[in-house]
């Protein structure tokens, strides 16, 4: 090859090489981000009750608000919640990025008021949520909107004469976690779904009488690659990052959450709802 002519090679690749990469930054910090996805998953189980056949739990997480992530976004992701039309929401954790920083703590209050679900709103602190000084602020947020904030307990959500439990445990990096408390006298042989932000958790909350653990807090990585995975996850999301898992008898569910935190960027890991749609079992 002649010089002339590899010195052309190079920078024909060098510029093919800055034309990927800004249209990788690009898509990974405005596109991607926006991209909301819904998963769908029936969940089975046989101690589920047959009035709750048919029961549609929402769950959405990490919205991390303030961090690149406005008042109209989440305007518009509550009403796709509520046209979804889900009997009982979940919110497992991190609403606020900085909580004692954000200047729109009304407005938000007023949009999760107008989510709509007649079995009940429950939710549970996340990190975030207690970090920044937002401990009061959060719950003062999620109780004045309708939501059930559950601190290492449980309560039970009826449907005909039958009925399902719902338990939270506070958040384990900034929060005081209590297994032994958050199951004290739960009824024998109640369906139970326990609301745990960091999912990694599991393996101590598989020894406890939980059926489904909702958690959050990976992002699934917010950052994945072919054949690789995540680049990086928080601590204590390093082992479950995406997904359904299954340890013991407990099934894990790990949302991707709706915002971004750190790096404002997706890569194959849009956002999501996850609508959970509760089956008898025989």
């Amino acid at each position: 090859m002649k010089r002339r002519d590899f010195f052309k090679t190079i920078f024909s690749l060098f510029v093919k090489g800055a034309l990927l990469s800004t249209a990788g930054y690009m898509y990974a910090k405005y596109v991607e981000p926006q991209q909301l996805t819904v998963r769908r998953y029936d969940v089975v189980h046989p101690l589920i009750p047959k009035s709750f056949d048919g029961c549609r739990l929402l769950q959405f997480s990490d919205v991390h608000l303030g961090y690149h992530y406005s008042v109209d976004h989440f305007q518009r992701v509550v009403k796709q919640m509520n046209d979804l039309d889900p009997h009982v929401i979940c919110f497992t954790g991190d609403l606020l990025d900085e909580p004692n920083q954000y200047e729109h703590v009304d407005a938000i209050t007023s949009l999760l008021t107008q989510l709509h679900a007649p079995l009940g709103k429950f939710c549970i602190y996340g990190n975030h949520d207690h970090g920044g000084y937002g401990t009061d602020i959060y719950k003062r947020m999620m109780t004045a909107s309708g939501f059930r904030l559950l601190v290492n307990e449980w309560v039970t959500i009826e449907r005909g004469h039958e009925r399902i439990a719902i338990a939270g445990l506070d958040d384990f990096m900034l929060g005081k976690p209590n297994f032994a408390k958050t199951v004290q006298q739960l009824p024998k042989e109640t369906y139970t779904i326990a609301l745990i932000h960091e999912p990694d958790l599991v393996t101590q909350a598989s020894v406890y009488p939980f059926h489904l653990q909702l958690s959050g807090h990976s992002h699934g990585g917010q950052i994945q690659l072919p054949w690789i995975g995540p680049l990086v996850t928080p601590p204590l999301a390093k082992q479950y990052v995406e997904g359904f898992y299954d340890i013991g008898q407990l099934t894990l569910y790990v949302n991707r959450g709706l915002g971004t935190t750190r790096m404002p960027f997706r890569f194959l890991t849009p956002p999501e709802l996850t609508l959970f749609t509760l089956k008898a079992g025989s």
